[in-house]
């Protein structure tokens, strides 16, 4: 799809890979991309159009529905980690992953299915992870909710082929933000997620694959549990 001159709208705008996606749409021709945050006094950064937006409140998901009903691309950003160990800890993290990672997901892509069909199909970006895939010992919440992402990602691919819109899913392991400070691991670039998704709706891909360990795992889904899960 052309990005060039099109609206788009990107959930978790205010900083990471939100910040860097709505940077990334505008540097590629975007004519307004509006921000989705919870707080539009926060956002700094020019360009962008701030919008109020907190992905688990349905009243602000169908006001900002009314509002950007402009938008041809959606990017479903919003997410946050920080939920229990598995064999100790409060639920409360873990509910709170699943209620902004999937259920808002979930509250956004249904609200502006039809923004995105009344201008002419569009994509809808869902910003998942490597951990859709395989489990995590220390994040099991989160690991969670994006493997629910992620089919909820597959379900609106197919609801949505109808009315034209393309539906991407971006997958990438510990992404150099605020999510994974404090994880002793590699980390990539929130602009590279960025810019390998703008390349992915410029060529009608349905799947980004930003890393080589993401790669990896995406490959071996069809092998054997002990191979996918050597090492972890």
């Amino acid at each position: 799809m052309d990005i060039d001159g099109s609206a788009a709208l990107v959930t978790g705008a205010n900083r990471g890979i939100g910040l860097a996606f709505a940077q990334a749409l505008l540097a590629h021709g975007a004519g307004k991309v509006y921000a989705g945050v919870r707080d539009p006094e926060s956002l700094r950064e020019p360009g962008l159009t701030p919008l109020r937006l907190d992905v688990t409140d349905e009243d602000q998901v169908a006001t900002a529905a009314r509002t950007a009903d402009d938008v041809s691309i959606v990017v479903n950003n919003a997410g946050v980690a920080g939920g229990p160990s598995l064999l100790e800890g409060s639920f409360d993290g873990a509910r709170r992953e699943m209620e902004v990672n999937y259920f808002g997901t979930w509250a956004v892509s249904r609200a502006f299915a039809p923004v995105l069909a009344a201008n002419g199909g569009g994509a809808l970006v869902n910003m998942l992870s490597v951990a859709s895939w395989v489990a995590n010992r220390r994040l099991p919440g989160y690991a969670a909710s994006k493997s629910a992402q992620w089919s909820l990602t597959n379900a609106f691919r197919m609801a949505l082929r109808e009315q034209g819109t393309l539906v991407v899913g971006v997958h990438a392991g510990y992404v150099d933000t605020d999510l994974a400070t404090g994880i002793d691991a590699p980390k990539i670039l929130a602009s590279d997620v960025a810019e390998k998704t703008m390349n992915a709706l410029r060529g009608d891909e349905p799947e980004v694959l930003v890393d080589e360990g993401t790669q990896r795992v995406r490959a071996g889904l069809s092998g054997d549990l002990e191979t996918l899960y050597a090492g972890r």
